[in-house]
């Protein structure tokens, strides 16, 4: 595809009759004939990166389809751009994830809405590709198009689209086809819709697993267009027949669409006939069901109703914790809290906290620690005595857990533990926990302790925090990862900001400024990094007399990359300093010299950062 790049001269036909400067006139019209010439000359680049062998230059020029268009005109672009782009279904996947998605913006330049189903036949093609990602995108793309149809092209071009993607050969288009129909139910007229559902009847018992998957993930959404009879009669016949299908990956789909059902259906009608569904599954022979089920247990039930959970919910969820899979029992354990605000109290007490007793010691590690998140929850909801008699020998045997992740959901969810029985009963437990977790060999874990600091301190004080993790905090700063040592910085800030600038400068900044004579450089590299980031929350006098002096020492270290830190240090600071007007003078005789030292430094990278935090010292 070419671009006639020519700009036409303008014409003096409609021009102003007040006078004007010829000259004037002249260079505006030349000026603004080369914008245009660029303007074209930049859009036939993106035409030719449509066809590049670079596929990064394709999808560039893909995400540009609409300048492409907007520069064709209405008229080329339904002529010549859509068939060209008709010959790009064969490209990357990841180059028509993108086509079909912009295929939908070019609707405002094929000229009107009249013209919108040029699109639909490259749509419908990237839809039948073999990849679900693309078919997914194609499909979205269709179903806004679909709204912006006029009624007669609905019928005239859509509705026979969808027919042959329903009918076509390979089950890539009639797995794309399960998705159109809620957007083309409600756009058609009722002796249309009746065709409609009996076709999507006929992909619920299709020969293709993927495409009765493919029906039951769509169901939900297609019922909702139903009227109330149709609901009660092939709507559910669908659901039943997706709920007893031999293959147990379009079982597990059938359980989430009890959620859209149950909200359909008034409550009498889940009790007669959406329980008997949803027992079947519950009890089904395949743990992925199970699982699903498990999984999706707290939105079936707030579907189902008050009345219908307090009956006939809770010995399933029993059955759930104490599933032979791992699996089940995970996805249950992770679901307590929310099924336990469904229930009475009372009956959380007696059957739900003699299971959680059990599964605490679970042979599966991740329901144990499921379980875990979901202690400080259940605390909030059964109360004080109930969380001292029951949940409290669980949080304490959670915190001596194996498993780190374990010991890590606890100590996460301390502020609910401690608003439901306070921080003193737990402090004797808590304290090795914590110590565990900041020495444990993934890094990971020592840094998901520290981010829980913060809120230990709020709830241990300052005096206890000093005297049993205060030790910890600074050790984290000699870490051998740089993630736990700069997560050290930022955790000495945030102490700052709880207990106070003068605990910081009576706690923290002495035990720093030991570190800046330490023999490894990463320590003292890590003094810049504390100090640095803990400046704005500290006071003027701490700053002028223990964290500049501290800053600017350093900057005759032995170590390039410690001078050249000691400079960027003092160009973030500089600027804080200037909004302080009791720290402005520390700027020229404090900051400045020490910067126009390092500018003359023999390493050119220490030059380069001083010479650019002069820029922010003038």
């Amino acid at each position: 595809m070419e671009i006639d790049t020519n700009t036409p001269q303008p014409t003096t036909e409609y021009m102003d009759e007040d006078p004007v400067n010829p000259a004037t006139t002249g260079e505006s019209s030349e000026q603004q004939q080369q914008e245009q010439q660029d303007d074209m000359f930049a859009v036939a680049l993106l035409i030719d990166e449509l066809k590049h062998e670079d596929v990064q230059y394709r999808l560039n020029a893909m995400r540009n389809l609409t300048v492409i268009a907007q520069a064709l005109g209405p008229e080329r672009t339904r002529n010549e751009l859509l068939p060209f782009l008709q010959e790009c279904i064969d490209d990357e996947d990841e180059v028509l994830v993108v086509l079909a998605e912009e295929l939908a913006n070019l609707t405002a330049h094929l000229g009107d809405r009249e013209y919108t189903y040029y699109l639909l036949e490259p749509l419908e093609n990237i839809a039948a590709v073999e990849e679900s990602s693309v078919r997914e995108k194609a499909v979205s793309s269709l179903c806004k198009l679909v709204d912006i149809l006029p009624a007669n092209h609905v019928e005239q071009y859509f509705l026979p689209l969808v027919k042959r993607l329903s009918l076509g050969e390979w089950f890539t288009s009639r797995t794309s086809a399960t998705g159109l129909y809620a957007s083309t139910y409600k756009k058609v007229p009722a002796n249309t819709q009746s065709e409609l559902r009996n076709m999507f009847a006929q992909l619920v018992g299709d020969e293709s697993p993927m495409v009765r998957r493919s029906a039951a993930k769509a169901l939900g959404a297609f019922v909702a267009q139903l009227p109330t009879d149709e609901l009660l009669g092939g709507g559910l016949e669908l659901l039943k027949q997706l709920a007893q299908d031999s293959q147990d990956s379009v079982r597990l789909l059938a359980a989430e669409e009890l959620v859209p059902f149950g909200k359909l259906f008034n409550e009498d009608q889940n009790r007669n006939l959406l329980l008997p569904i949803f027992s079947a599954l519950a009890e089904d022979r395949s743990w992925r069901v199970r699982y699903m089920v498990a999984s999706e247990y707290v939105e079936i039930a707030q579907a189902f109703g008050a009345a219908i959970v307090e009956q006939h919910f809770t010995e399933p969820f029993l059955h759930f914790l104490a599933d032979p899979e791992g699996e089940v029992r995970t996805a249950a354990a992770g679901r307590i809290t929310g099924f336990s605000q469904l229930i009475e109290k009372q009956v959380v007490i007696d059957r739900l906290l003699p299971c959680v007793r059990d599964l605490v010691g679970d042979e599966n590690q991740h329901a144990r620690a499921a379980l875990a998140k979901e202690v400080s929850g259940l605390a909030l909801i059964v109360g004080q005595d109930p969380t001292t008699e029951y949940l409290l020998p669980t949080f304490l045997q959670q915190l001596t857990d194996d498993f780190p992740d374990v010991r890590l959901n606890v100590i996460s969810s301390l502020d609910e533990i401690n608003k439901a029985i306070g921080i003193e009963r737990l402090s004797q437990a808590l304290l090795p926990a914590i110590h565990e977790l900041s020495e444990d060999k993934q890094w990971r874990i020592r840094l998901a302790i520290i981010e829980h600091i913060p809120l230990l301190a709020k709830q241990f004080g300052a005096k206890f925090f000093e005297e049993k993790l205060l030790d910890l905090c600074m050790a984290w700063l000699r870490d051998k990862v740089f993630s736990i040592r700069e997560a050290a910085t930022t955790n000495l800030q945030r102490l700052t900001q709880v207990f106070g600038a003068s605990w910081a400068q009576q706690a923290i900044i002495p035990r720093i400024q030991t570190m800046a004579s330490d023999d490894n450089y990463l320590h003292r590299m890590t003094v810049i990094f504390a100090l640095t980031t803990m400046a704005e929350a500290l006071p003027a006098d701490t700053v002028r007399d223990s964290v500049l002096p501290t800053v600017i020492e350093l900057s005759s270290d032995p170590i390039p990359n410690i001078r050249f830190n000691v400079a960027k240090s003092l160009e973030t600071m500089i600027p804080l300093l200037k909004q302080n007007q009791a720290m402005l003078d520390l700027v020229s005789s404090m900051a400045k010299p020490t910067l126009e030292k390092l500018s003359s430094d023999p390493d050119v990278d220490v030059r380069f950062f001083a010479n650019r935090a002069l820029e922010t010292a003038v």
